[in-house]
């Protein structure tokens, strides 16, 4: 077998293997970061992470295959390494990327979120506090 085959096998397999990890992990971790942002809102969170998962799927999984094509022949077990090192250097480069880009986003919507809620009185006013009559004023009293 080719060993550019070889090459192209190993790094389809680990590619796919750590983006999954990956999402999995955002999934996993995001859904309680969401459910926060959405003030508890459990199905919409649900939805929301869903659909940035598949959006991550869809960007990596992209990205791999375009990446896959090799331009020199593989041919020893030094050129393998070295072409699936560059090659995986780059995917997890990509990952760390979308995964701070998923951060970054989320956490701008967590912080408007919190802004929202902080404008918003706990108590409704009741009613309106009368100015003081005005009258003469009174210096205040000496001291001592």
């Amino acid at each position: 077998m080719d060993l550019t085959v070889v090459a192209y096998i190993v790094y389809l397999l680990i590619a796919v293997a750590l983006t999954i990890w990956v999402a999995r992990t955002l999934s996993r971790n995001g859904k309680i970061f969401l459910s926060d942002v959405l003030h508890g809102n459990e199905k919409l969170a649900d939805a929301v992470n869903h659909l940035l998962v598949v959006g991550f799927y869809l960007v990596n999984f992209g990205f791999v295959a375009l990446y896959l094509s090799q331009e020199a022949a593989v041919v020893d077990a030094r050129a393998l390494f070295e072409a699936l090192s560059v090659k995986l250097g780059v995917v997890l480069l990509v990952l760390g990327v979308m995964h701070l880009a998923n951060v970054y986003v989320l956490n701008k919507i967590r912080r408007r979120g919190v802004m929202e809620r902080e404008q918003v009185p706990p108590v409704r006013p009741q009613g309106w506090t009368a100015a003081p009559k005005a009258g003469p004023w009174t210096p205040p009293a000496p001291q001592g």
